[in-house]
């Protein structure tokens, strides 16, 4: 994980918010403002620049949150809405030196969260996929190669079988374990070609 807090806050957050508009362009262009409300909101380019800035900021501190909660940590938006205010009234309660030994202590916090949310992912999917393993294992027809590889022959071909460096085409669907779809040629159809080496090493020894 990248670092969260190299500097204040108030910092760290104004140097995303000059790279937001660029960030945010394409979600915001499905949800640009009626033109009449536009014009009418801001008396020129300097007031609308200013608002442009504040909203990519603010969105951008409102998804940070909400990665936040994913990992148990719920900050007060309430706070962090004021720590930006009394940073930009300079009336600040916490010093300099007490923002960044708060902030490093939350970034260690963070970092903690984080890898101990990917431990827990892994190991539950390491057991998701033993199980789904096991179950496929025991359906009709299903067989296991030299290496592990589970597999059903839904319809056997006929003929040469094709070399790593020949081009094949074919029609796939590819599922997830819990059965998500994640690509389907049939749907979207037109079939995939591709080099065989250039396939993952279980689906070119099937």
């Amino acid at each position: 994980m990248k670092s969260l807090f190299k500097v204040t806050l108030l910092a760290a957050t104004m140097a995303v918010a000059l790279n937001a508009p660029l960030t945010f362009a394409a979600d915001t262009a499905t949800k640009a403002a009626p033109a009449a409300e536009s014009k009418s909101a801001f008396k020129n380019d300097d007031q609308k620049s200013a608002y442009a800035l504040g909203a990519s900021l603010g969105r951008y501190m409102e998804n940070s949150l909400k990665e936040q909660e994913k990992l148990g940590i719920k900050l007060d938006k309430a706070q962090l809405i004021a720590g930006v205010q009394d940073a930009f009234a300079d009336k600040s309660k916490l010093s300099d030196q007490e923002i960044e030994q708060t902030l490093q202590a939350f970034e260690t916090r963070v970092k903690t969260a984080a890898q101990q949310k990917m431990e827990k992912d892994a190991t539950e999917n390491e057991a998701k996929g033993k199980a789904f393993r096991d179950n496929f294992a025991k359906e009709k027809g299903v067989k296991t190669s030299k290496t592990g590889l589970l597999y059903k022959v839904e319809k056997e071909g006929a003929g040469d079988a094709p070399k790593d460096s020949d081009t094949v085409v074919v029609n796939y669907k590819g599922t997830l374990i819990d059965g998500k779809e994640f690509d389907n040629s049939y749907t979207r159809g037109e079939p995939l070609s591709f080099r065989l080496d250039g396939v993952i090493p279980a689906g070119l020894k099937a």
